[in-house]
């Protein structure tokens, strides 16, 4: 059956609840309202008290998830917009990823912290950031970012049932972009592992999340062969597939929405510098967002990677 991301998840999160006992559902509004994109649409009614809304407390939402995974539970836990989590960051750095090694493996930390991320669909201040890069350098933390409905059903069961605690962030600009052939059945995205959506071997693109239509987009019109990669997971990030594919091509650009500096393209430059350095013909190129804060409303298109400017990246690095 054909999906958007957003009813993926929601058969991603009934199928899960329905198998294990132990999956609980929290956070602001996830209950009566079905969370804010209606993610969590129905699943009170049939789930009951394993569904919670929470006071408007983020780092309560994610301490209790904490209590509740360290007591075998696997709490999936929600936070509107990712812009919100910052109360909670405490929690994650101090506690959340640090609780396997702090117990000497004594305490699991099973549990998830689903948020979305990102701009392009004109919301107010603090709902559009792309902090990927500041949760993928926390030890212990595993950072997701699905693409597509698919991949968003299946990362998130792959999530939920992952031994250590798993941020997914989901692209909102993708929530309902488009639609695609879902599986009505159990299955699951393996984490950390990257997938090439489309070979070339001239230059490759890689990106995640909801920079993968663009690069698609792009690849698919371009006058070059371009390899395009999702990484799926930021944290561990698949660095074998990447290193593979830019050995074979001698070209490479990182496209992600998040600011420029510090952002994980910049981890991805690195290490495709000290592991691939006699096979480039071009230096590594990026793709990305102004080192600014994301602007409001009307002038949020200025902020956002777009088609033309990947083009001109591409054509500066194939012409060098």
């Amino acid at each position: 059956m054909e999906r958007n991301m957003v009813e993926s998840l929601n058969q991603a999160l009934f199928h899960i609840m329905e198998k294990d006992s132990s999956v609980v559902v929290l956070g602001e509004d996830v209950g009566i309202d079905g969370g804010v994109f209606r993610v969590t649409q129905g699943l009170i009614d049939k789930f009951g008290d394993r569904v919670i809304d929470t006071p408007i407390a983020e780092a309560g939402i994610i301490g209790a998830s904490l209590g509740m995974a360290i007591n075998k539970l696997k709490p999936v836990a929600e936070i509107q917009f990712s812009g919100f989590i910052y109360p909670g960051f405490q929690q994650i750095i101090s506690h959340v990823s640090r609780m396997r090694n702090r117990s000497r493996s004594v305490f699991d930390c099973n549990m998830v912290i689903r948020t979305n991320y990102g701009g392009g669909v004109n919301a107010m201040e603090h709902h559009s950031e792309s902090y990927e890069a500041g949760y993928s350098h926390i030890p212990g933390l595993v950072v997701v970012i699905p693409s597509t409905p698919y991949d968003a059903k299946g990362l998130l069961l792959s999530a939920i049932n992952y031994p250590d605690p798993v941020l997914f962030l989901e692209p909102k600009k993708l929530y309902r972009a488009f639609r695609e052939e879902v599986p009505d059945e159990h299955y699951e995205v393996p984490i950390g592992q990257a997938e090439i959506k489309k070979e070339g071997n001239e230059i490759t693109i890689i990106s995640w999340g909801a920079m993968m239509p663009v690069a698609l987009d792009v690849a698919a019109n371009s006058n070059y062969s371009c390899e395009v990669i999702d990484l799926k997971t930021i944290s561990p990030w698949d660095k074998e597939t990447v290193i593979k594919s830019v050995n074979k091509t001698g070209r490479c650009i990182v496209l992600h929405e998040a600011v420029k500096s510090g952002g994980w393209g910049g981890e991805i430059c690195a290490s495709i510098s000290e592991e691939c350095f006699l096979h480039l013909k071009a230096p590594v190129g990026r793709v990305t967002g102004p080192d600014t804060i994301v602007p409001l409303l009307k002038s949020e298109h200025y902020f956002r990677p777009n088609a033309e400017m990947l083009e001109q990246k591409i054509n500066k690095i194939m012409e060098y």
